[in-house]
């Protein structure tokens, strides 16, 4: 009665390999974009855009990113901070030397000089694994940020270190500044994350993305049917770097302005897309919205209970926020492992058997 695939057949091979077959899931998906594009930019405010909206559509693409690397290929990733960063400063450094480029193709740009140094770092892949890969690629974060704190010319021989992004107009409208209105920056923002969703999703449900899973899943047995090793883990650390890049750049150009490494791409900053994926899903593009979504509003929720109504100091409010994660990741790991995103599935399911769900 409320999902429904009766009649909603298929005559062919395209049809059926459509990115959403089922009519209703398309009608949904188009439904959230009308409103993403046609309504929210009409009703956002500053502190929607600052506290939520931007941080959920950047954090988005980076989780997405991720997720490819993790949970779709199987290599753990500790450095998407590190990774972040250097889409952070590619784009700044793009930005002050070719001023009159679209500010389009100084993200796109970063992404692609991000995945080149993801390509980089993980050639160690190819002979190690699990916990090993982990810690090179944790040795790989706190490198990059030795390196963009230590090499002046990463920040223009700036005397306090930072990087500020300049004013830049896209279509004539101010995309990055102070002077950015808050809906110019959420469609600048919710543009690449369409756009890296869409692109992900289809990857994933492709070649490649068939790839990735059987070196997932037993990388021996992949080489013997036939799947590169070589290539497939190539593959998802280039695309899994050129989301993170994009990422990097919206979240200093557009959302910060202004960052110093050390602080805005930290170790907290990839354990935190880590927590995104693992709660919303490994293996799943929806997971990363979801995991996404809901470490953005946590804070926002604790701070509004805790401080607003319950009275409680903020510094209590932040501890009790680090203490909720750390529960709810063990609870996931031990109950629900594919996390949101299978809750998400299983409640399909019963809908689609309803009012006889087993």
């Amino acid at each position: 009665m409320f999902y429904r695939e009766a009649g909603d057949f298929k005559t062919s091979y395209v049809a059926d390999g459509q990115t959403f077959p089922i009519r209703f899931d398309r009608m949904r998906y188009y439904a959230v974009l009308a409103v993403a594009f046609g309504v929210i930019p009409f009703f956002i405010t500053d502190y929607w855009a600052n506290a939520i909206l931007l941080p959920f559509l950047i954090y988005g693409i980076a989780a997405i990113g991720l997720n490819i690397l993790v949970g779709y290929c199987g290599q753990v990733s500790l450095g998407t901070g590190g990774f972040m960063a250097v889409g952070a400063y590619g784009c700044y450094k793009l930005m002050t030397a070719f001023p009159e480029v679209s500010m389009i193709v100084h993200v796109l740009l970063s992404g692609g000089i991000t995945a080149a140094v993801c390509v980089l770092f993980g050639l160690p892949s190819l002979r190690i694994k699990g916990f090993y890969l982990a810690v090179a690629t944790l040795a790989a974060q706190f490198f990059l940020v030795w390196l963009f704190n230590r090499v002046p010319w990463f920040y223009n021989y700036s005397a306090s270190g930072q990087i500020s992004a300049p004013e830049r107009h896209v279509m004539g409208v101010v995309i990055t500044g102070p002077n950015a209105p808050a809906w110019a920056t959420y469609l600048f923002c919710l543009l690449f994350l369409t756009g890296c969703a869409l692109v992900a999703r289809n990857l994933t449900r492709g070649t490649v993305g068939r790839s990735w899973m059987a070196i997932r899943d037993m990388d021996i047995a992949a080489e013997i049917i036939g799947v590169n090793p070589m290539k497939a883990k190539m593959t998802a650390f280039a695309v899994s770097g050129f989301f993170i890049g994009i990422a990097g750049a919206l979240f200093f150009s557009v959302y910060l302005g202004a960052v110093e490494v050390g602080e805005a791409f930290g170790i907290q900053k990839s354990f935190l897309v880590l927590f995104m994926v693992i709660i919303g899903g490994l293996g799943s593009i929806f997971g990363s919205f979801a995991g996404a979504a809901f470490l953005v509003l946590l804070p926002v929720i604790l701070k509004v209970v805790g401080v607003d109504v319950l009275g409680w100091p903020t510094d209590i409010v932040a501890h009790f926020q680090l203490v909720v994660v750390g529960a709810l990741i063990v609870f996931f790991l031990i109950v629900e492992p594919h996390g949101l995103a299978q809750m998400w599935r299983v409640t399909k399911e019963k809908l689609r058997l309803w009012p006889f769900p087993h």
